[in-house]
């Protein structure tokens, strides 16, 4: 590895994911201003709405939100195309 690449604020930083409460840690650049302690180690904290541990696509928990039929609508538009 090349040196002197990285920024210096480079460390281990925990990201927690607000939806299911999940936190795991890795590298990053990312600033914050809120700590937490895990296994007795002080990191950086940075909150996020969504990872793949709940995200539809890695989970394959999909689901529609049908909101005042949008989604049949856009069926009904689109059933006469074809491909």
């Amino acid at each position: 590895m090349k040196n002197a690449i990285h920024p210096e604020t480079y460390r281990l930083v925990a990201f927690k994911d607000m939806s299911n409460e999940e936190v795991f840690i890795t590298r990053s650049c990312v600033g914050s201003k809120e700590t937490i302690e895990i296994e007795g180690v002080t990191y950086p904290l940075v909150k996020i709405e969504i990872s793949n541990t709940s995200h539809p696509f890695y989970t394959g928990k999909t689901k529609i939100v049908d909101t005042a039929g949008r989604v049949d609508m856009f069926y009904q538009r689109y059933k006469s195309r074809k491909k």
